[in-house]
């Protein structure tokens, strides 16, 4: 990871560009889709005009949505989506025209885009206060009130492809459940994830354009990171629920995301995806926009160890699943980024080395230029990774359990530095299969939805260790 030391051109840019605004946005209809723009005004100076289209399809019945809850929807999608504009200046000031917010969600939305954006600032060399790093004003004269809409008891599952949203899909559709898959702009590898064992899944989808005038201040050297995207999310689930009037937004984030990605701070790659947000998002979405929204995240109970163990008995999803954001968009395992080797290392304690590298293409384990990684990813560096990981000891009780399997011998490259560390020593002696059993009760999971998940962690667990879990 670099870290650019751009606090004086962060200073610079604030005092160019003072104040950022959210204009106003616009709903057309078509007959094939419904399209959403937004226009957001760098300190008169530059406008940005993002969009969202969602395409019409049987599952979506626009007719029974009301205009007070969709323009409620719509503007909140607004109010997160402006994040990744705003941050190419961060001017010290966001004014928002559409509609009134009160005190208690101005200060809401000032903790979303601070915790949102701590990796952003973190990487940029930016030390900011929560208290003065921007002041957010709402000039609009009308304030939306939350809306009532009946809807029924059943799951949208939002995809990306990888392993953790693809065992929600697996145990959802064995259990039964009235699902549907909704994909944020849908590429071909969840796409793919789904279409195993042939089964007729109902599907939504949108698509977010981001502005060009946004790459252009790229290109020319303004601001740039991280923003939390699922954030961004869990709003357009929102409205993707309320046009399919299923109720139930059912996420994969797992409760390892709840670890800071940087030690002894609140910084967090993922904290979007962390029960803290889920737990405020829950109870703002309740509170302003309806009650009726039921969003949670299924995986919640369990840990990416967990997840990656449960992964390994659905061997149909080998071939189709990714997790690499570097080559998500053609569609490969780059072999080269943090994500590629903790997915590697997660999976193979599970994994035979033959189905490991026949998913991969390679053997991680073996390259050596990938040390200072996993350096990052077992703990011994200071910062871990700044992408969707597990926590550090669920990376050492991978490591651990893979290493069992070798019995000392053979051992690739990084195996065989670890294995030499004290902290091999260190983890070998605690019971590696406790992260295995365990059930996190931090969560919003219904009963129902709880069973599913003991009952697949009982039944792999018969599978592999013909023993129960506790």
């Amino acid at each position: 990871m670099i870290i650019t030391h751009n606090e004086k051109h962060f200073n610079e840019l604030r005092k160019e560009f003072p104040f950022f605004v959210f204009e106003n946005y616009s709903i057309k209809y078509t007959n094939l889709n419904i399209c959403i723009t937004y226009h957001f005004n760098l300190s008169d100076k530059i406008s940005f005009y993002p969009s969202l289209e969602i395409p019409f399809n049987k599952e979506i019945n626009k007719d029974k949505l009301s205009d007070a809850l969709l323009n409620n929807i719509v503007f909140h999608i607004g109010l997160i989506e402006l994040l990744s504009y705003w941050k190419a200046a961060c001017s010290p000031e966001i004014i928002i025209k559409p509609f009134k917010l009160n005190e208690n969600q101005l200060q809401w939305w000032k903790n979303l885009y601070f915790n949102g954006l701590g990796e952003f600032f973190y990487l940029n060399g930016i030390n900011p206060d929560i208290n003065n790093f921007v002041t957010i004003r709402s000039v609009g004269k009308e304030h939306l009130e939350k809306q009532k809409i009946e809807l029924k008891d059943a799951n949208i599952i939002p995809m990306g492809g990888g392993k953790d949203s693809a065992v929600t899909f697996e145990l959802m559709s064995e259990a039964g459940q009235d699902n549907l898959i909704f994909f944020l702009n849908p590429q071909h590898i969840p796409v793919n994830v789904i279409n195993v064992q042939n089964r007729n899944n109902l599907i939504v989808t949108a698509k977010r354009e981001i502005s060009h005038e946004l790459l252009e201040l790229n290109k020319k050297g303004f601001l740039n990171g991280h923003t939390p995207f699922s954030a961004l999310l869990a709003f357009t689930s929102l409205l993707i629920s309320a046009l399919t009037w299923r109720k139930n937004i059912v996420l994969s984030n797992e409760s390892s995301a709840n670890e800071s990605t940087v030690a002894n701070t609140t910084i967090n790659h993922q904290y979007s995806k962390t029960i803290a947000f889920e737990r405020d998002f829950r109870k703002y979405v309740k509170e302003y926009i309806s009650e009726d929204f039921n969003y949670f995240s299924f995986l919640r109970p369990v840990n990416e160890l967990q997840i990656a163990f449960l992964f390994s008995g659905y061997n149909h999803f080998f071939d189709k699943f990714r997790s690499c954001n570097a080559g998500s968009k053609s569609g490969v395992w780059c072999c080269k980024c943090p994500k590629c080797l903790f997915t590697y290392i997660i999976l193979s304690p599970f994994l035979s080395e033959v189905e490991l590298i026949h998913i991969f293409g390679e053997d991680l384990f073996a390259k050596k230029a990938f040390q200072g990684v996993f350096d990052q990813l077992t703990g011994k560096a200071a910062v871990k990774p700044f992408d969707c990981i597990g926590t550090i000891d669920e990376v050492n009780a991978a490591l651990v359990l893979c290493i069992e399997k070798y019995n000392g011998e053979d051992l690739p490259y990084l195996l065989s530095y670890y294995f030499t560390d004290d902290l091999y020593k260190e983890h070998k002696k605690k019971d590696s299969k406790t992260l295995l059993r365990q059930f996190n009760k931090e969560n919003f999971l219904s009963d129902a939805h709880s069973d599913i998940i003991k009952k697949a962690l009982n039944k792999r667990f018969m599978s592999v260790y013909n023993e129960k879990m506790p």
